[in-house]
């Protein structure tokens, strides 16, 4: 059973990242500043309310699961899963707050930018390492 939790909840999570990911490059790329204000909304709510217990039910089936494994790969990922729960709630679920505040506002200036570049290289560096 915990087999099948940690699988659902790291899936779960994976979505929700890339479904971020993806929404915000569409709304940028194709939708004006009224879709970039909803894509930025809806990833804090209710997106954030999924990913963050996703993450966490992910980590803690995963801690649970690795104590009856060892060895390189398990330390390995490990470390990794480490560096993508810090990148998540150090960088990614800040700036997602900070953008949708910004967005809100109608603060598309070089800061938002700034931010929102900062974002996509920790979503897609926590993705690859997933």
């Amino acid at each position: 059973m915990p087999n099948v939790a940690h699988r659902i909840a790291g899936i779960l999570a994976m979505l929700c990242i890339a479904t971020f990911f993806v929404s915000t490059l569409a709304a940028e790329l194709f939708g004006s500043h009224a879709a970039v204000a909803q894509a930025k909304s809806l990833i804090v709510t209710p997106g954030l309310w999924i990913l963050i217990p996703a993450m966490a039910a992910t980590g803690g089936s995963g801690m649970f699961l690795s104590t009856s494994r060892k060895g390189r790969l398990v330390e390995a990922k490990k470390r990794r899963m480490a560096f993508i729960a810090a990148n998540g709630l150090l960088v990614l679920v800040p700036c997602a707050i900070i953008l949708d505040r910004w967005a809100a506002a109608g603060a598309f200036d070089a800061s938002f930018y700034a931010v929102q570049a900062i974002e996509l290289v920790a979503g897609a560096v926590n993705l690859t390492l997933m």
